[in-house]
């Protein structure tokens, strides 16, 4: 089943959709989305190494975009929704405390999640939530999500075929890695929040 999963995705890699998906996939991570834009960006980019730099710019701008629908998520529905819920248990003044703490690192909080398997959604919801600068967010979400994207496509630019090779012949080892990632980053979020 993994392996007709894989081959799936690199028949969608190679397809005139891909872009659009990959695109989909980059906006709906930065908001609701659990699965990263990275399982359509490496065999894409794998697929076709001289379309990197075009997938890695589609998969920045459309995750930025996507974290921009987050933050107003967080802006617009905590208000409405969580704050009733804070001021009935009591804990108005903790998430206030909890608000300015995260706006004095929030630029900082935005680079670990855009770079790392840390979910995205989480911080760019958080962000808007506590109102953190707008442009703020935006700057440091274009530095990490492009940093993020580049690196990869970079990464397989440069090295795609002992890659695709490695990925194909230990596909189990590198599935079980990607989720372990996938499942630490929201255990990270458990424990950090």
């Amino acid at each position: 089943m993994l392996r007709a999963l894989y081959e799936w995705t690199m028949r969608l890699a190679a397809s005139r959709g891909a872009t659009a998906a990959l695109a989909t996939v980059a906006f709906i991570e930065s908001s609701v989305f659990p699965i990263p834009p990275d399982t359509l960006l490496v065999p894409m980019v794998l697929a076709n190494r001289a379309k990197a730099w075009w997938y890695a710019t589609v998969c920045t701008i459309a995750s930025v975009v996507g974290g921009l629908a987050g933050y107003l998520v967080g802006a617009l529905l905590f208000e409405l929704v969580a704050m009733p819920i804070l001021a009935f248990y009591g804990y108005s003044e903790a998430f206030h405390e909890f608000a300015a703490s995260y706006n004095a690192w929030g630029a900082w909080a935005v680079l670990f999640a855009g770079v790392t398997p840390f979910p995205f959604k989480v911080i760019t919801i958080a962000s808007g939530a506590t109102k953190l600068s707008l442009p703020v967010f935006l700057a440091a979400s274009v530095v990490a999500r492009g940093l993020r994207f580049f690196a990869v496509a970079a990464l397989l630019y440069w090295f795609g075929p002992p890659v695709r090779r490695f990925i194909e012949e230990r596909l189990g080892l590198v599935f079980t890695v990607s989720l372990v990632l996938l499942i630490g980053g929201f255990a990270l979020v458990r424990f950090v929040l």
